[in-house]
C-alpha cells in the first residue's frame, strides 16, 4: 500500500535543492542543468571572496593616504554584497554556508576599512571600537548556531545598519567634513552607525538567545 504523505503540522517542509526554483520548487537535475548549478554557486561565491580581498585593498590605499581610490574600491566592494545574495536568490542557489561566507565578508569589510581608517586618526576610535566589537561578537554567535548547521537570518535593521555603515565609510573616504555642530558630517554619520550597530546587535543577541532556549526547530529560517 502507498504511504501518504505526513499531513502533520510538525512535519519537515523538503529541503530545497541548489540549484532549484525559489519557493522550493523541483530542481531541474538534467545533466545540462547539474553543471549550470555548479556555476552559479561558484559565480556567488566568488563574488563574495572577491569582497573579502578588495578589504585588504581598500585598508592598504587608506593607510597609503588615497582615499579618494579606497572610496571607489570600498564602493565596488559594498555593490558585491548586494550582488551576491540577489543573483543566490535569483538563481536559487542560496545556501546556509554561503549565506554564513556573504555576512561574515560584510563585516570583514566594514572592520577592516575602520579599523585602517581609526589608525590613521580619520575615523574617531570610539565609534569605530563600538561598531568592531558587534561585529565580532555576532560573528561568534552566528558561528556557535552556524555549527548546528542554521544561520540567524539579518533582520530588517540588520541590513539599515549595513547601509549606515557603508555609507558613514564612504563619507569618511571621501572627507566629507563639513561642520555640523559640534562634528563633521562624516563624524555624525559614524556615530549613527555605531549606534545602530549597537541596538541592532542587541535584537541579535535577543533572537539568538531565543534560538538556543527553543532549538533549531524554531530558529528564524534565512
Amino acid at each position: 500500500m502507498a504511504r501518504r504523505a505526513s499531513t502533520h503540522p510538525l512535519a519537515s517542509p523538503p529541503l530545497p535543492v541548489p540549484g532549484g526554483a525559489p519557493g522550493g520548487a523541483p530542481a531541474d537535475l538534467s545533466p545540462t542543468a547539474r553543471p549550470r548549478s555548479r556555476t552559479r554557486i561558484a559565480f556567488v561565491a566568488v563574488t563574495t571572496l572577491l569582497r573579502l580581498a578588495l578589504t585588504l585593498v581598500v585598508a592598504a590605499l587608506v593607510l597609503t593616504g588615497n582615499d579618494r581610490i579606497g572610496a571607489a574600491v570600498f564602493a565596488v566592494a559594498a555593490a558585491t554584497d548586494y550582488l551576491d545574495g540577489s543573483l543566490a536568490r535569483r538563481w536559487g542557489v542560496t545556501t546556509a554556508t554561503g549565506s554564513f561566507l556573504d555576512t561574515t565578508a560584510d563585516k570583514v569589510l566594514v572592520s577592516g576599512v575602520l579599523i585602517a581608517l581609526a589608525g590613521t586618526g580619520e575615523a574617531l576610535a570610539w565609534p569605530v571600537l563600538l561598531i568592531v566589537s558587534r561585529e565580532m561578537v555576532v560573528l561568534g554567535l552566528r558561528g556557535s548556531v552556524a555549527a548546528a548547521g542554521t544561520v540567524i537570518s539579518a533582520s530588517p535593521l540588520g541590513r539599515t545598519k549595513a547601509a549606515i555603515q557603508f555609507l558613514a565609510i564612504l563619507l569618511i573616504l571621501l572627507r566629507v567634513t563639513a561642520p555640523l555642530g559640534p562634528l563633521g558630517v562624516d563624524a555624525w554619520a559614524l556615530w549613527a552607525a555605531a549606534a545602530v550597530s549597537v541596538v541592532s546587535g542587541a535584537d541579535y543577541l535577543v533572537r539568538w538567545a531565543g534560538f538556543t532556549v527553543r532549538g533549531p526547530r524554531s530558529a528564524p529560517r534565512p
